[in-house]
């Protein structure tokens, strides 16, 4: 996935990137710190542990890539690759058809991509025991790969760095998040550290299947018997999470997908107002992630564990570290829907959400000219969250405008 990801139409030719770039294992390919050029390589961070980074220093006609931030993007999954996904489908400079991309990200910020966990996409294990097996070890392994990183690239030390993401990639964020600020506090790396911004994010897994029922039926996808099946299926995960009984509440996710798209004539789980394939959303996801690199599935196998457990706690900690944290959603997405979202921001201990809770949205214009809203946001302090209309759970992919004009407005450009 992508959270169960979508199958995707990744092209041949980007399997073959690693011979075509000149990778092998441990290669780090450099250029000079220049406008419009790009870097890649690996970093060792365990043993028989190899991680894939790809950056673009930024693009923008106006200023150098030394005035403008630092984006690290990362995927969902866990399994989806960043360098493929993120890049070619979402933010890079080129779709996956090589077209260049009028709304990338590039021409506001230079753009890091790293395939996490170990196993995903260009990143490899030398062995089944290198795999993570929990959040930990993500956080972990991106410490050692951002140390190396930020010590070989003294040029974006002083930029703010902001951790983007997506899906099962917030859940990581949120624990990378917290790391790297304990990081740079105790100057182990040095980076100017500026927020994390969460999108369609897996925080609390059980929120998002508990508001999958009322979601569906308010938007005419389900009807009363419908509803009361998946709604059962739900306490039975609620129930699993309660007694720390993970595995099988993952088991019970799937099975509750399935139930879902029996009931809805096959709801695409990432945009109800588009249809799905045939195939199962967790069966279309293991096609997806075997296709690329054939290592992915093995990464969700090994994170089974971890994947229902939420870190609303961990939201907490960095809001209460003076972490700004960013929260967008896509307003059509169903497997983190906005409702699940909400229901987990509800659940935040921070002392000042009852007065972020009573201010009003503001409505936003990815054109300024159109009077068509395409977003609404609600900020206080160092927490914010989007609204993003007519989106699913790829927000750049369905409203690139009003995701670049949202990543300006993090990033303090607007």
């Amino acid at each position: 996935m992508e959270l169960a990801l979508r199958r995707s139409p990744v092209p041949g030719w980007l399997l073959l990137l690693p011979l075509l770039l000149g990778l092998s294992a441990g290669a780090v390919i450099d250029w000079p710190t220049e406008e419009g050029k790009e870097v890649w390589g690996y970093v060792t961070v365990r043993k028989d542990a190899y991680m894939f980074w790809w950056l673009y220093y930024a693009t923008s006609s106006c200023k150098n890539f030394s005035e403008l931030p630092l984006v690290m993007w990362l995927q969902g999954g866990p399994g989806g690759s960043s360098t493929g996904f993120g890049n070619f489908e979402e933010i890079g400079p080129l779709d996956s058809d090589l077209k260049p991309r009028k709304t990338t990200w590039l021409q506001a910020a230079s753009l890091l991509f790293v395939d996490n966990p170990v196993g995903t996409g260009f990143s490899y294990v030398n062995g089944s025991g290198a795999y993570a097996k929990d959040l930990a070890t993500v956080a972990s392994d991106m410490m050692v790969l951002l140390k190396t990183f930020f010590d070989c690239h003294k040029e974006f030390q002083t930029v703010p760095f902001y951790i983007f993401s997506e899906s099962y990639g917030g859940k990581m964020a949120a624990g990378i998040g917290l790391e790297l600020y304990k990081a740079v506090h105790q100057g182990t790396i040095k980076c100017n550290f500026a927020g994390v911004a969460l999108g369609d994010s897996w925080i609390s897994p059980v929120d998002s299947v508990l508001s999958w029922g009322p979601y569906l039926y308010s938007m005419s996808l389900l009807e009363d018997k419908g509803l009361a099946e998946v709604s059962e299926v739900a306490e039975q995960v609620l129930s699993a999470v309660n007694k720390g009984l993970y595995r099988e509440a993952t088991e019970l996710w799937g099975k509750a997908e399935k139930i879902i798209e029996q009931n809805t004539d096959g709801v695409n789980f990432y945009n109800i107002l588009t249809k799905s394939t045939p195939t199962s959303t967790v069966e279309s996801s293991l096609e997806f992630t075997q296709s690329y690199l054939g290592q992915a599935a093995n990464v969700f196998v090994n994170m089974e564990e971890d994947f229902m457990k939420p870190v609303i706690s961990i939201v907490d900690k960095l809001l209460k570290a003076g972490i700004n944290v960013t929260v967008y959603n896509g307003q059509l997405d169903l497997i983190v829907d906005t409702m699940g979202q909400e229901a987990w921001l509800r659940k935040l201990k921070w002392p000042e959400l009852p007065k972020f809770s009573q201010l009003k949205w503001k409505a936003l214009h990815s054109d300024p000219k159109s009077l068509e809203t395409s977003a609404f946001v609600k900020s206080h302090k160092n927490l914010a969250f989007y609204w993003i209309l007519r989106a699913g759970h790829m927000v750049p992919s369905d409203q690139g405008d009003m995701a670049l004009k949202m990543m300006r407005l993090v990033t303090q450009q607007e």
